[in-house]
């Protein structure tokens, strides 16, 4: 069983003026999967503060797989794959690729995400939208390859190629 860290970008969120809804049906899909989600944090859209969180979960081996939510948009406060590069070892650009690819045919505003993935340490981070429905959107496009990427990350899996 994977560990999961749920880290939701949103200032309005954060500062206790609106319900954050992407979190919570995030934990509950990730759990429907087989998945053990370890902690679910509130961030503002501050760049260092998410950097900051992101950083403690990697560094301190505390998820395999790190979910971000919000802050893949257009605004000028969005701001969360820029937190992510910083942070960043190793890019993973597949996952973001399949995400926006999956979510054009719902809808063709997809185009704006900028959602990426990459590694830090042993920790997958993969960036996803605000939108509730749009973060189980693109979970759907990536699930089910996803205990495998792990896997090889982890060194738990060693063949890529399909049997």
């Amino acid at each position: 069983m994977y560990r999961v860290a749920i880290l939701v970008a949103s200032d309005s969120a954060y500062e206790g003026t609106r319900e954050d809804k992407s979190g919570p049906i995030l934990k509950e899909f990730m759990e429907s999967k087989g998945f053990e989600v370890v902690s679910l944090q509130v961030c503002s859209d501050t760049k260092e503060m998410l950097e900051d969180v992101m950083k403690d979960i990697c560094d301190n081996n505390k998820a395999d797989l790190l979910l971000t939510s919000g802050g893949t948009g257009l605004s000028m406060r969005d701001c969360m794959p820029e937190a992510t590069t910083t942070i960043a070892h190793r890019m993973v650009p597949g996952v973001g690729e399949a995400m926006r690819q999956y979510s054009m045919q719902f809808t063709k505003r997809a185009m704006f995400s900028r959602a990426i993935a990459a590694t830090r340490y042993e920790t997958l981070i993969i960036n996803l939208p605000g939108s509730p429905k749009a973060v189980i959107e693109c979970m759907e496009a990536i699930i089910d390859e996803l205990a495998h990427g792990l896997g090889i990350m982890l060194g738990t899996e060693r063949n890529c190629a399909r049997k």
